[in-house]
C-alpha cells in the first residue's frame, strides 16, 4: 500500500468540520457517489456527517486532511447490531490506498464497539473502484435496487448494497 506510515487516522473533533467540508461538498458536488443532495448546505452537511454518526474519523497526511470516514449504526433497535459506514478521499489522493487504511480502521473500530456486521446500503452501480475496495475487504454484493440512483451524468443507475460479517 503506497501510503506508508504517514497516513494517520484520528478521531475528529466539532473544530476539524471547517477543513472537512470542503471535502465533503466536493464530493457530494459531483452527484455520482452519495445520495445527499449535491446542493447540501454546509449546516446540513455537518449534520449528516458529523452528529448523525457515532463516530467520526479523519485521516492525515503531514498536516494534510486527505480523508474522512463517519461509523453508524445501519438500522436502530433489532438492527443495531449491524454498522454503516461513509468514506471521503480527497480527489488529489485518490489510488493512494488511503480508503482501504480507512475501511481495515472502520472495521476494526466496528468490532470494538461490539458490531456483528457492516452494511453499505447504496453503493453506486458505476463507482467501480469502491465496490473493487470493498469487496477487497470482504463485502459481497446482497442485493441491487434497480435504477435507485440519479446519477449526476449518467441518470438513473443501480445501487448495491453491499454486505460482511465482522
Amino acid at each position: 500500500m503506497p501510503t506508508g506510515p504517514s497516513v494517520s487516522i484520528r478521531s475528529a473533533t466539532s473544530e476539524d468540520w471547517g477543513r472537512i467540508w470542503p471535502l465533503f461538498a466536493a464530493i457530494v458536488s459531483t452527484g455520482d457517489t452519495y445520495t445527499v443532495p449535491p446542493e447540501i448546505t454546509e449546516e446540513e452537511g455537518r449534520a449528516y456527517w458529523m452528529e448523525h454518526a457515532l463516530a467520526v474519523y479523519i485521516a492525515e497526511e503531514e498536516g494534510k486532511l486527505v480523508g474522512t470516514y463517519c461509523l453508524r449504526v445501519n438500522l436502530p433497535g433489532l438492527g443495531s447490531h449491524v454498522a454503516n459506514a461513509g468514506y471521503m478521499v480527497a480527489p488529489d489522493c485518490a489510488g493512494r490506498g488511503i480508503g482501504s487504511l480507512m475501511c481495515e480502521h472502520s472495521l476494526n473500530e466496528a468490532r470494538a464497539r461490539g458490531f456483528e456486521a457492516m452494511q453499505f446500503n447504496a453503493v453506486v452501480s458505476t463507482n467501480r473502484r469502491a465496490i473493487a475496495l470493498w469487496q477487497r475487504h470482504g463485502f459481497v454484493i446482497i442485493g441491487t435496487v434497480p435504477q435507485g440512483y440519479k446519477h449526476r451524468l449518467l441518470g438513473p443507475v443501480d445501487l448495491y448494497i453491499m454486505h460482511r460479517f465482522l
